[in-house]
């Protein structure tokens, strides 16, 4: 049997069975695990404020939090939940707990448990150890296991930028229909904001474009340098042929 312990979005703890653990529970609820900041600590934490559920999600380094982005800018990721649950349970002859980095709820309703780990780590005898337990109970679930250890650092770049712009408030949301329409016709970055200059200011042009490229609804290679040369599609225009 594998016992599973959880915090409620009240902040009250309850513990149950992997078997009857309730995904949506887990979701919305806080971190099983307290962190706390003092001085001399070797990790960056904190909170991120989440385009996805709009809530604040914990992290305990600065890979944590890449991993968050990330999949705060996923379009099929619909939950976020940081420190989730603690799982405890036997592994062959040795009694095993862990408490997994992020738990990824799916617009199909995929759940995908993640662990982030430095590459220089992921090879320790002790973490494949782990993680191949952490696999194992996943599955008995159906869920979906990723060990993590980074991405291409320039979409991660890319999306940490566009991240800055994940929230209408910030932006002049009467201005989203005029970029996406102007994006019919223009290919680049730079092409839209001249295309509007005559209306708008670039000032005030450029977050709306780049909100819509958080959001999705405008599309782009993350995979070079934003730029005023960077080509964009309306969502779906790159799969026709």
């Amino acid at each position: 049997m594998i016992e599973v312990r959880y915090r409620q979005a009240d902040g009250g703890f309850a513990e149950t069975t992997l078997d009857r653990l309730v995904v949506t529970e887990v979701a919305a609820g806080l971190p099983v695990r307290e962190f706390r900041w003092y001085k001399g600590r070797r990790h960056y934490s904190g909170w991120y404020h989440s385009a996805t559920g709009d809530r604040l999600v914990a992290y305990e380094s600065r890979l944590e939090l890449a991993r968050i982005l990330l999949a705060d800018f996923a379009r099929d990721v619909v939950g976020i939940a940081a420190q989730p649950f603690q799982v405890v349970g036997d592994d062959g002859g040795r009694r095993r707990r862990h408490v997994p980095d992020l738990l990824l709820v799916h617009a199909d309703g995929l759940v995908t448990v993640v662990d982030v780990k430095a590459p220089h780590r992921i090879e320790d005898s002790k973490v494949v150890a782990q993680f191949t337990w952490m696999r194992g109970l996943c599955s008995l679930r159906g869920w979906a296991f990723e060990a993590w250890t980074g991405t291409n650092p320039a979409v991660m770049e890319n999306v940490r930028f566009l991240a800055g712009y994940r929230r209408r408030q910030v932006i002049e949301s009467r201005l989203l229909p005029e970029v996406l329409e102007a994006a019919r016709v223009q290919a680049t970055i730079g092409g839209i904001e001249r295309a509007l200059s005559h209306r708008h200011l670039v000032d005030v042009v450029r977050p709306a474009l780049l909100h819509l490229m958080w959001s999705g609804a405008l599309s782009a290679d993350l995979s070079e340098p934003l730029s005023a040369r960077t080509s964009v599609r309306l969502a779906g225009e790159e799969d026709k042929g």
